[in-house]
């Protein structure tokens, strides 16, 4: 029951931690897209009103212009009735730290922990954990203090941050949690960039305009700087929640580097539509973005199985035993191992009709290392050489 429990749990806060996000990265596309595409004022009157910038656009059947009034309207009072874009950003981070509870600190033996990396105790591996979502906003925040000026050396020198996060992580949990946790790691500066400075500093600028006193551009020069570096985080961030399908990227032996290519071309990419709202097109962009992806899916392709194929014929009842000995405890009609209500994707290895019906999906998440998951039942590699030579040879089961 317990872990019938459990799983309810994370599928409402995965429910709630999706809306919460397209809500918040809707939200911070839309306002990108929106400053970058204002027009001067056509109107003089407007523009003594305090317009800096104003947009037409259509949809939904209706006409909408946006005016921009970088210290607030000239000659009338601030509206009252102001919309603040901050909860779509705090629920989303605190339903991801929802799931990252109950998945990965609850369930850090099975999800965290991966002794063939690292021995840690669960209570070592979640302090690490809490340790790493908190020392990431500190050294990003010092680097935008110290080089907030420099935006160049900034982003260059926050990259090697994040790569260098990236390779720690490897070295300490499961590559699948590593990933995860760098994930965890840039969501956790997105809201904080919202919470520390965005947030405070558009509060301090409409107590200034409410006041009658000409406000301070400060803080509102930083919040424009930390929302910038939001949208360049969240293709990066996009791609880590949902990297876990695809165990070739991060169960590869140099997954830190596959994630630091994939979320360069995604910031390349982010970048072309950026610079297309202010009505640059430079192709250049998604182009070498397409390019690093196609690179790295040749680079990480799997070797061919024609090395196995003339390997002697692998008997059934060997490939069974591994399955017996290594997979059948999470995968069986009524799993024996802790922490599971079912099997993981519904996929049971009980029979040989059903270990001939996955044959394929096993070979793959062995053969990479995705399964058994933090190789909770320590499959050895000469197990995996058995199952991927089984395979090639067309995975009989007589």
């Amino acid at each position: 029951m317990e872990s019938y429990i459990v799983d309810w749990l994370n599928l409402l806060l995965r429910w709630l931690h999706l809306i919460a996000g397209i809500a918040w990265i809707g939200a911070s596309f839309y306002f990108v897209m929106l400053d970058n595409s204002l027009k001067a004022p056509k109107k003089a009157e407007d523009a003594k009103r305090g317009v800096s910038g104003e947009l037409w656009a259509v949809h939904g059947g209706g006409f909408y212009n946006s005016q921009k009034f970088l210290a607030g309207p000239k000659g009338e009072l601030l509206s009252d009735d102001l919309h603040w874009s901050k909860w779509e950003a705090y629920t989303t981070w605190l339903s991801g730290m929802g799931l990252v509870a109950i998945i990965y600190w609850y369930g850090a033996s099975s999800y965290l922990i991966d002794k063939n990396v690292m021995a840690l105790s669960p209570a070592a591996a979640v302090g690490i954990s809490v340790a790493f979502t908190v020392a990431g906003w500190l050294f990003y925040d010092t680097l935008c203090k110290v080089l907030g000026k420099n935006e160049n050396v900034l982003a260059g020198s926050v990259f090697v941050l994040v790569m260098a996060a990236a390779w720690a992580l490897f070295h300490l949990f499961g590559a699948r949690a590593a990933y995860i946790h760098v994930g965890i790691m840039i969501g956790t500066i997105m809201v904080a960039n919202v919470f520390f400075h965005i947030i405070p500093g558009q509060k301090q600028m409409v107590a200034d305009i409410r006041a009658g006193r000409e406000p301070d551009p400060t803080p509102g020069l930083i919040g424009k700087q930390r929302s910038v570096h939001n949208t360049y985080f969240t293709l990066p961030v996009l791609f880590i929640m949902i990297s876990n399908h695809y165990p070739m990227t991060y169960s590869h032996k140099y997954g830190w580097v596959v994630l630091g290519v994939i979320m360069l071309a995604g910031v390349l990419i982010r970048q072309f539509f950026v610079l297309r709202h202010g009505g640059r097109v430079n192709w250049a962009l998604p182009a070498i973005g397409v390019v690093l992806l196609a690179g790295l899916a040749v680079a990480i392709a799997p070797q061919s199985a024609a090395s196995v194929k003339g390997a002697g014929p692998v008997a059934f009842a060997k490939v069974q035993g591994v399955f017996q000995a290594r997979c059948v405890s999470c995968h069986a009609a009524q799993p024996t191992q802790p922490g599971f209500a079912q099997p993981p994707k519904g996929v049971l290895l009980e029979t040989a009709d059903q270990i001939a019906t996955n044959a394929p999906k096993v070979a793959e998440t062995v053969g990479n290392r995705y399964m058994p998951i933090g190789n909770l039942t320590q499959m050895t590699d000469e197990e995996r050489q058995l199952i991927a030579t089984w395979f090639a040879q067309g995975a009989p089961t007589k």
